[in-house]
């Protein structure tokens, strides 16, 4: 398994495209991308789990039951969510672009992101269609353009590629995803796609996204907040030949492994890039009863304002983390518990048997001060372990949410 450039466009038969249609005022950015697939797919998605649902979700979750995907519409600027003529906008989008890729409305999966309760102009959309598929192209700049155009807060695009081996076959998987403010387990604000040319069934589709989202998105929090559009859609179109993947194999386990690997990338770039982020957040619960219970206790010390505060202010605070583990819900022995942080400048124990150690303040301050930051937690309690991935929280948060819409 090796990374590749390219991101959607590295898998074979796939093109991508993005440019700016009108929806966002800055002709500079784009703000409508368009991914597609020269042959029919199996799809399978992943939905927000917010009641208060997009109208693109809506959509999505309907379509994502057809038995054929062909392409993916998306655009930035406006969520279409909440809006007086969300589903009739959202609609629009889908038919608009499989009459011209002359589809069915069904193989066309859409997605929006932006301000919510705002009218999205599905007429400019249309309009800008045909000169959309014009711009459509396998080169790894489609894809480039592509993330640029799904980006709201973020400050840096999202986009990875794996090469590997299934039966034989080299086989391809690329991603894009947006994600910067309204990140939380469950997903968050994020719109995710992914390309593979790997064969393989949709039932096994279904199962690998579900079971590498719980090892990546649902891993990763930025604010505590989950959002109304938030999806995750993968296409496979068969065309690297390996045979179908029909059950759990050897073939799956190497489809599977390169799915979580790029999932995982993107989910810990989303986090890196929180809104107003300094310090990306690794939380690593480690010996532990089981994976189940060190993902919640390493989500609560990602999720733990506190926690986020005192790694903006490169404060070795740890009972912060602890109390943080206190609350998640989950019964441990507090007395068992070490604690240590780490990055590239050092590893620094400020805890054991739930107990303060006497360390280095200096010292901490520089184990702190490094862009990512590594908390280190042993429960001291069995063998299993997760990692959680999340960022501080700083004065350009509030900047940046006080005045969105403005």
């Amino acid at each position: 398994m090796k990374w590749i450039e390219g991101g959607v466009c590295a898998p074979k038969g796939f093109e991508a495209a993005g440019m700016h249609c009108g929806i966002r005022p800055n002709r500079k950015k784009n703000d409508l991308a368009l991914i597609v697939s020269k042959t029919p797919c199996t799809a399978a998605g992943m939905f927000t789990k917010n009641i208060v649902k997009a109208a693109p979700v809506q959509i999505d979750q309907k379509a994502i039951q057809y038995p054929t995907a062909h392409a993916i519409l998306a655009n930035s600027g406006i969520a279409n969510a909440c809006a007086p003529h969300d589903m009739e906008n959202g609609l629009l989008m889908q038919k608009a672009a499989a009459d011209a890729l002359g589809i069915a409305c069904d193989e066309v999966l859409i997605g929006s992101t932006g301000v919510i309760g705002q009218d999205l102009p599905g007429d400019k959309i249309a309009a800008a269609i045909p000169e959309l598929l014009a711009k459509l192209t396998s080169d790894a700049s489609g894809s480039d353009e592509a993330a640029s155009a799904i980006m709201t807060t973020d400050t840096v695009k999202k986009e990875f590629a794996l090469e590997f081996e299934v039966g034989g076959k080299t086989v391809h998987i690329g991603g894009i995803s947006k994600g910067s403010g309204m990140i939380h387990p469950n997903m968050g604000t994020m719109l995710c796609y992914l390309t593979t040319d790997c064969a393989i069934s949709k039932d096994m589709l279904k199962k690998a996204l579900k079971d590498a989202c719980d090892a990546s998105f649902h891993r990763i929090s930025v604010d505590g907040d989950t959002s109304t559009n938030d999806t995750l859609l993968i296409l496979a179109n068969g065309e690297a030949g390996n045979p179908c993947i029909q059950e759990e194999n050897d073939a799956y386990d190497a489809f599977y492994c390169a799915l979580k690997a790029i999932t995982q990338a993107l989910a810990k770039k989303m986090a890196r890039d929180g809104e107003g982020a300094k310090h990306l957040i690794t939380c690593k619960v480690s010996s532990c009863a089981s994976e189940a219970k060190a993902e919640v206790l390493g989500k609560s010390v990602i999720g733990s304002s506190l926690t986020k505060a005192a790694i903006f202010g490169e404060d070795a605070n740890w009972g912060r983390v602890l109390c943080a583990l206190g609350y998640s819900g989950e019964v441990f022995d507090p007395e068992k518990v070490d604690i240590a942080f780490a990055s590239t400048a050092g590893t620094i124990a400020v805890c054991a048997g739930g107990k303060g150690l006497a360390f280095d303040e200096e010292l901490a301050k520089q184990v702190l001060h490094e862009d990512e930051v590594i908390i280190d937690i042993a429960m001291n309690e069995g063998e299993a372990e997760a990692v959680c991935w999340g960022c501080d929280l700083t004065y350009d948060y509030v900047k940046i949410n006080g005045d969105y819409r403005t």
